[in-house]
């Protein structure tokens, strides 16, 4: 596939392809062509945690606050706050003159909707609303918080990246049930979506809201500070081959491809028309999820027992290729180089793999042949090269793997199957998240000893570690909370970590302002 790529690309640069006369150019002036990662599947933000579900949320919808690259959270939807009683008391105020994209006034009775539905399906939200005794809207500009306990993470919870983001909607919408999807997408954000252009599969189009109101001052800087949109019409087109991508951003048919293929990096460095960056350095952390509901998962010994068989440097050059800058290993349960990554069992995943010994393991601690179905999204650039991995050294490990190959999704729908794999369940799938999305015990919401994310797991133990970690305040107490708690997950195996890796992007070179972090389409301009 390699080869493939490289040569296709070096064949379309040998015969001019990529360098067509600009009259080719779909886009305008006022027009921005981008490739996302995969496919918009679901468009509600709250029910699909998915990355590309959350790029779209920050067009659409907006945050009560903002966050910076250095992670710092500022004011974004409200204009302050106020906190009395102790750190009890919360009011937050919403600015003047913010609109939904339907032309109704934003109301704080909105915003609290919001956060009921964002809560039930987020750990920070979860956090925050077992510390809240009551949270209303006394006016219409006002959101209050009143709180059993001081809860100094308040601000951060709402306005933090990670996923799912606390988005605010409609309160007609926010009603909806945080399990179903929202029947219509209208939100107060810089652009409205136009879903009577949405083609499944291939297109999603956005348009300039005309009625968005900036925060005034500050400096843009990733989701916080003022949002000034350059663009009138944004166009998503979904490009299931990477390459293809590439090459239609070399062409100048598209301005951004989101996710850029690291074995293209090369080809790509001889053109004087694109660059390449990566946004964010925290990168891509990934793991194989495991059904700890349905065998033969449900047996933590025979989850330990394939600990040994996981080879972290395989998982990542699949994805990211042979260059060491833009992959690490051994990863555990918190992001490496952050203030509460730890070093604690990564020993585990260090040196070759003796998948005799693990089969002689997985068979003492019960394991029988049983039939793992492993999902695995197609047409994803990083998600399946991880499932190709994933299949290949549980085999090696003597497990009976079926391979599913699907759509993302049809993955995304398949994994809240509860039931049997045989009964359209399953037992492992793999899958990446941001960094950011493993930054401590607050945000990592597939870490929680309570989860009502797909592989439902129970850990009393890590639950109540968390717990403590929320109510430790100083730096030294949180990390040793956090080594702790990654000692307990090697024992328990709530799922399996497989490496993390930096991911390109790639753009024309007449785009300026593009914001590192995820992808955002404000700030940026076509010179």
């Amino acid at each position: 596939m390699m080869l493939n790529r490289r040569h296709f690309l070096a064949g379309t640069a040998a015969t001019g392809l990529v360098s067509r006369p600009a009259l080719v150019r779909a886009a305008s002036a006022t027009t921005l062509k981008f490739i996302p990662v995969i496919d918009l599947a679901f468009t509600d933000p709250i029910y699909a945690t998915a990355q590309v579900s959350r790029t779209h949320g920050f067009m659409v919808f907006d945050t009560l606050y903002g966050m910076n690259t250095r992670l710092e959270i500022s004011p974004q939807m409200v204009e302050g706050h106020t906190v009395e009683n102790d750190g009890k008391l919360w009011n937050l105020t919403l600015r003047d003159g913010l609109a939904w994209h339907d032309g109704e006034k934003v109301t704080a009775r909105d915003c609290v909707a919001s956060i009921k539905r964002w809560a039930k399906r987020d750990a920070a939200g979860d956090a925050l609303m077992q510390a809240t005794d009551e949270l209303s809207a006394p006016d219409d500009r006002t959101i209050r918080f009143r709180l059993k306990a001081p809860f100094p993470y308040l601000p951060y919870a709402l306005g933090k990246v990670s996923a799912p983001v606390c988005f605010m909607m409609p309160e007609r919408l926010a009603n909806t049930d945080p399990f179903k999807l929202i029947p219509e997408v209208i939100g107060s954000g810089p652009f409205r979506y136009k879903a009577d252009e949405r083609v499944p599969g291939a297109r999603n189009v956005y348009e300039r809201f005309a009625g968005y109101k900036p925060r005034e001052g500050g400096t843009p800087d990733w989701t916080s500070g003022p949002k000034i949109v350059n663009f009138d019409r944004v166009e998503w087109t979904t490009m299931p081959d990477a390459a293809t991508g590439t090459s239609a951003v070399q062409a100048g048919e598209q301005d951004w491809q989101e996710a850029m293929p690291h074995d293209l990096l090369p080809i790509v460095a001889r053109s004087k028309s694109v660059r390449t960056a990566v946004l964010d350095p925290l990168g891509f952390t990934c793991q194989m999820r495991v059904n700890h509901l349905q065998p033969p998962f449900d047996n933590p010994a025979i989850r330990r027992a394939l600990l040994g068989a996981i080879d972290q440097e395989a998982f990542m050059i699949a994805v990211a290729g042979d260059d060491p800058a833009f992959r690490h290993s051994p990863l555990g349960y918190f992001t490496p180089g952050t203030p509460m990554g730890s070093e604690v069992g990564l020993d585990i995943f260090r040196g070759p793999r003796d998948y005799d010994k693990v089969k002689r393991d997985l068979k003492a601690a019960g394991y029988a042949g049983e039939k793992v179905v492993l999902l695995v999204p197609a047409d994803s650039l990083a998600q399946k090269p991880l499932g190709d991995i994933a299949a290949d050294v549980m085999k090696q490990a003597g497990m009976n793997v079926e391979y599913t190959a699907l759509d993302f999704g049809s993955v995304l729908k398949r994994r809240v199957n509860k039931g049997p794999a045989d009964q359209g369940g399953w037992n492992a799938f793999v899958g990446n998240w941001q960094g950011m999305d493993w930054l401590n015990p607050l945000v990592h919401s597939t870490l929680r000893g309570d989860s009502a994310f797909p592989g439902w797991v129970s850990s009393p133990k890590i639950e109540a570690l968390r717990t403590q970690w929320l109510s430790t305040g100083d730096d030294a107490g949180q990390k040793r909370i956090c080594d702790e708690i990654q000692k307990t997950a090697f024992e328990e195996v709530p799922y399996y970590p497989i490496g993390q890796y930096k991911q390109p992007t790639l753009f024309r070179t007449d785009l300026s302002g593009i914001m590192n972090g995820t992808a955002v389409f404000w700030n940026m301009k076509r010179s």
